[in-house]
C-alpha cells in the first residue's frame, strides 16, 4: 500500500553566531566562525498540520545571548495556519529551544519519548553541565500538560500518521527522536539535533553536547538508512536549509518548502 504524501516546512525563527569548535568535536582551531540557525518545521496536507518542535520566545532568547528573529507559533498563525487547530506536535526533545513556547498552544497533545521526559525531571538534572540546555519553565510545562492528558509519552518508534514515522535515536539527549516523511521527492528525514549540521551527519563528526556518543554516531547511520538519500536529511540548525530549498510563504517569515530543492 502506498503511503500518502506530505508537504514538508522549516521556519527560521532564530540565529546566533558561533565558533566550529562549539560544532564540531574535532575541529581546526583556526577554522572561522560560523551560524547556527533556529528552526521549527511542519508537515501539512489537505487535512491537517503536524508542528515538529516550538522554539523559544524572546525572553529565553535574550537570557541565552540568542537573536529572536520571530515567535515560531505566531509565525505558523501568519502563514495562514490556525494554531489553535493543531491537534498533535512532535517534540523531538525538550532542550529549551525545542520545547518552549507549549503554552501557546493550550488545545495540542505532545509526543515525547519517555526516556527524554524521565531524564528532563530527573536526577541529572541537579548536575549544572546536563541541565544547562533544558529550562525548567518549557519542563513544567510538559508536566501540566501531561495532567491534562495532553502528552502522549512513546518508547522508541511509531507511526504518527500513516507517512510519518518517528525514530529514538538519543546521542544528544536521552530521548532524541528524528521524523521520517514520505513526500513527492521521496523519504526525507527530519534530523533535529540527530546532526545540528550536515556536516555532522555527513563526516560522522558529533556534536559536542552530547550525552552519548556513541548513540550519536549510529544515528548518523540510522538516519542515512532512513532517508531517500543523503540530500534528503535536514539538519536541524543548519544555515544551508534556507539556501537549499525554495523560499516559500510570506518573505518576512523565512519559511522553505523542503520538497522544494533549488
Amino acid at each position: 500500500m502506498n503511503k500518502p504524501l506530505w508537504e514538508a516546512y522549516a521556519l527560521r525563527y532564530a540565529t546566533v553566531q558561533r565558533r566550529r569548535l562549539e560544532n564540531f568535536i574535532f575541529h581546526d582551531l583556526h577554522d572561522m566562525a560560523t551560524n547556527m540557525d533556529y528552526y521549527v518545521w511542519f508537515l501539512k496536507n489537505d487535512k491537517e498540520t503536524i508542528l515538529i518542535d516550538t522554539g523559544f520566545n524572546k525572553t529565553a532568547a535574550k537570557a541565552r545571548k540568542r537573536n529572536h528573529l520571530r515567535c515560531p507559533i505566531e509565525s505558523l498563525n501568519q502563514s495562514g495556519i490556525k494554531v489553535e487547530d493543531l491537534s498533535d506536535v512532535i517534540i523531538t526533545h525538550a532542550h529549551y529551544d525545542h520545547a518552549g513556547n507549549t503554552d501557546l498552544l493550550k488545545k495540542t497533545r505532545f509526543h515525547i519519548q519517555e526516556s527524554e521526559m524521565s531524564y528532563a525531571t530527573g536526577p541529572d538534572m541537579r548536575h549544572a553541565f546536563c541541565r544547562h540546555a533544558y529550562d525548567p519553565h518549557d519542563i513544567c510545562e510538559l508536566i501540566y500538560a501531561n495532567f491534562e492528558d495532553r502528552v502522549r509519552f512513546h518508547n522508541g518508534v511509531y507511526e504518527l500518521r500513516p507517512g510519518i514515522e518517528v525514530h529514538l535515536v538519543g546521542g544528544h539527549t536521552k530521548g532524541l527522536q528524528i521524523v521520517r516523511v514520505h513526500t513527492k521527492r521521496g523519504w526525507i528525514v527530519i534530523a533535529s539535533d540527530a546532526a545540528h549540521y550536515l556536516e555532522n551527519f555527513k563526516n560522522h563528526s558529533p556534536f559536542p553536547i552530547v550525552l552519548n556518543t556513541s548513540d550519536m554516531l549510529s544515528g548518523f547511520e540510522l538516519i542515512k538508512d532512513l532517508a531517500e538519500s543523503p540530500e534528503h536529511v535536514i539538519a536541524g540548525h543548519d544555515p544551508l536549509t534556507m539556501s537549499l530549498y525554495k523560499r516559500t510563504g510570506k518573505s518576512d517569515l523565512e519559511i522553505v518548502s523542503l520538497i522544494d530543492p533549488l
